[in-house]
């Protein structure tokens, strides 16, 4: 069993994802119980809320917080964990149960929420680096990530989803959006700064997981492990070229295409070039225009992983 986590609390998004989903989450409960971990279940009311029951549980002496939702709401227990002063200190585990699920891809864990609690109860918690994205014009708004933050055609998708969609159609709404946003975009450049090197391009990615946006895996040399992200930038301003992208982006083959860009860094800026906005996102959920800071934070967020405690590669 997991050591030393008896009392847990479990956020829960009753509207992401699937319908049909509680009687499998108190499966996972009674699965949960039966190895030694209470849990107490609070569901989600409204945005941010996720946030406020992961900074309370945090200040109330939790000995984990487990989060069964979707990436926006995980992103949200992440900020509410990483950013409290004691938040950093609870591991957070992470039941599957919204629409692209990437942590959970990038963990190995099963589809099934009940298979999942029983990886939980194998697993180990490890201490790593999360993302932060400041918006140097709004710095009030930064935000912190665990998967994949973005700059340009993905951070549009994410200001243009139709949200009624979604509710409806899950991921499908993502990839809709994004064949309509590639057709319209203008694909403004931008200017990419790290300590590395330096280059224009209209799309960034930064990576700490590398699976994206379901069953994509594009920044492939991402490690939950490593105090680094993998970024990827994509220079083309046509949109033939980024659907001719497809293919590879679903096999994750997009290293060495023409145009594409990948090197490792802790630290990245975004500034824009031109009048035109570009807009940020970070794992789904919208940011802020350029300019964006992205930096690594070492020891950021305390994780439960499956029992070979390595990101998986599949």
């Amino acid at each position: 069993m997991t050591v030393g986590l008896h009392n847990a609390l479990l956020i829960h998004n009753p509207r992401a994802g699937s319908g049909g989903r509680r009687r499998s989450l108190e499966d996972a409960r009674r699965i949960l119980a039966a190895g030694g971990i209470e849990t107490e279940l609070a569901d989600t009311g409204a945005p941010g809320h996720a946030t406020e029951l992961a900074q309370n549980a945090g200040a109330s002496g939790r000995e984990m917080v487990i989060v069964c939702g979707g990436d926006g709401t995980l992103n949200e227990v992440v900020n509410g964990l990483a950013a409290s002063p004691n938040g950093h200190r609870v591991p957070l585990a992470l039941l599957p149960g919204g629409t692209a699920n990437v942590l959970a891809k990038e963990l190995g864990l099963p589809w099934e929420i009940p298979r999942a609690a029983e990886k939980l109860l194998q697993g180990n918690v490890r201490e790593i680096a999360v993302g932060l994205a400041t918006p140097l014009q709004q710095p009030e708004k930064r935000r912190y990530f665990v998967s994949v933050a973005g700059a340009g055609p993905d951070g549009r998708i994410v200001y243009s989803l139709d949200l009624g969609l979604k509710a409806r159609v899950g991921i499908l709404a993502y990839w809709w959006e994004g064949v309509r946003q590639v057709v319209r975009y203008s694909f403004p450049r931008f200017r990419v700064v790290t300590p590395e090197q330096q280059m224009e391009g209209t799309l960034l990615l930064v990576g700490r997981t590398k699976h994206y946006g379901g069953p994509f895996r594009i920044t492939t040399g991402a490690d939950l492990l490593e105090d680094r992200f993998e970024i990827g930038v994509l220079t083309s301003q046509s949109a033939l070229r980024y659907l001719s992208y497809l293919p590879s982006l679903y096999f994750g083959k997009l290293r060495g295409a023409e145009g594409v860009s990948f090197w490792k860094t802790d630290r990245v800026v975004c500034e824009p070039l031109g009048e035109e906005p570009v807009h940020a996102q970070v794992d789904g959920e919208k940011l802020a225009r350029l300019p964006v800071e992205f930096r690594i934070v070492p020891k950021g967020l305390k994780l439960l992983m499956p029992r070979n405690g390595k990101p998986s590669a599949a």
